[in-house]
């Protein structure tokens, strides 16, 4: 089976059984070999190897498989544009900066890009960082000093709880879009002392959205900051896909906005939007820019382009939302629990985690990938089989999907 193939030969008696080293420290070690081991290798699935650009299809094993488990929602990983771009910046800069910002790190695209960014998302000024969860870590652990707090949803990524969790506040968190519980939360705070509220701003596993306009009224009643990551919202939502503070008319009342370069721009990296003066203070005190690697010129030149290409094509983002459309409606009215999704990410309710495991391998022999997602990265009994959607899927390529998952479906009695 895909996916399979590669585990087994890990497993092949001819290749020597890995040591683990017998220290203390390394018990956990030991502790998750003996859990991995107890998932047959044909229904593992995660690191499958891609042998192809990451479009609507890709190819895994010499096999052709719709790929309805990417980021890439405006669909431009493989844009012509993009790679000339690419193409070009390599030949200008070299592979890399061989440093920090800091220090020698810092070339004039990076700050052209960096305008770029402030104009599209609506801020005074932006800063480049190496990846989105740079991004968070850095500015959550930098800003929120002690006697400080930091009060977050608990459904927010894995990047805002290790930035909660670095900085020298404490970590306060509240039910998952629940503005009852954030006042109960802000209430007993010390209305003195600095607050940073930080959600998602489209929730990466349950596709739905954070409701913005209550939250800012709580921020702005208990005296707090406002930080929105918008990794999932950029490209998707606002005017030309500039956000979710822009969807909601807030741009001006959000403090912070963080976006990611690995989903609808098409590259790797992040960025922090804000005043001027907070992006200057973060410049100077954030250990994850200073004491990392710039984001590559090769990886600022596709951002470029893909910001020309998203608002000068503005019917990409109907395209991805029509699609959205298709996929959600088809997927319910066939019986399927879809939760709350409202944005491109649908998670398809599965419950149980090895379920979860043998539905996304079943899925692939039958052409079609999608993501796992299964505790702790979901509450336990709620494991997901998620479907993401892009502006260049094809009505017959949704139609194909829903067609193969309908059949996946009825075999494990999901609907």
């Amino acid at each position: 089976m895909a996916g399979g193939k590669l585990h087994d030969q890990n497993r092949d008696p001819a290749v020597p059984e890995p040591q683990i080293n017998d220290m203390p420290l390394f018990d956990k070690v030991k502790k998750f070999a003996k859990i991995l081991n107890l998932v047959p290798p044909d229904i593992y699935p995660y690191f499958r190897p891609i042998s192809s650009a990451q479009d609507t299809e890709v190819i895994i094993d010499g096999q052709k498989v719709l790929m309805l488990g990417s980021n890439s929602y405006m669909g431009l990983t493989n844009h012509p544009e993009i790679k000339e771009a690419v193409h070009t910046a390599v030949q200008k800069y070299g592979s890399g900066c061989a440093g920090s910002r800091f220090l020698n790190g810092t070339l004039d695209i990076h700050l052209e890009l960096e305008e770029e960014l402030a104009l599209f998302v609506g801020k005074e000024a932006v800063l480049l960082y190496s990846t989105g969860f740079q991004a968070n870590f850095g500015t959550i652990g930098c800003m929120v000093g002690r006697g400080e707090y930091v009060i977050a949803d608990k459904d927010d990524h894995a990047s805002i709880v290790d930035g909660c969790l670095l900085s020298f506040g404490k970590f306060v968190r509240f039910d998952h879009n629940n503005m009852a519980s954030l006042e109960k939360r802000l209430k007993n705070l010390d209305p003195d002392c600095g607050k940073l509220i930080v959600v998602d701003g489209v929730f990466s596993m349950g596709g739905d959205i954070t409701p913005l306009p209550e939250l800012v009224a709580l921020a702005e009643k208990y005296p707090a900051a406002v930080m929105v990551d918008d990794a999932h919202g950029i490209g998707v939502l606002g005017k030309n896909g500039s956000g979710t503070s822009n969807h909601f008319g807030l741009t001006d009342r959000v403090h912070i906005i963080m976006g990611t370069f690995s989903k609808s721009l098409a590259s790797l990296g992040g960025f922090i939007a804000s005043d001027a003066a907070t992006i200057s203070f973060l410049k100077h005190n954030s250990r994850s820019l200073i004491f990392s690697a710039s984001i590559t010129p090769a990886n600022a030149a596709a951002v470029f382009a893909a910001l020309k290409i998203i608002q000068r094509e503005p019917e990409r983002i109907e395209r991805l939302w029509q699609n959205t459309r298709m996929m959600r409606d088809g997927l319910q009215t066939l019986g399927f629990e879809t939760g709350s999704s409202e944005t491109p990410i649908i998670p398809v309710y599965c419950f149980d985690n090895n379920k979860a495991f043998i539905i996304t391998m079943r899925l692939q022999e039958e052409g079609v990938f999608v993501n796992p997602v299964v505790s702790p990265a979901v509450p336990p009994n709620q494991a997901i089989i998620r479907v993401s959607l892009m502006a260049t899927h094809t009505e017959d390529q949704i139609s194909f999907g829903l067609d193969k998952i309908a059949k996946v479906g009825r075999e494990f009695g999901l609907i």
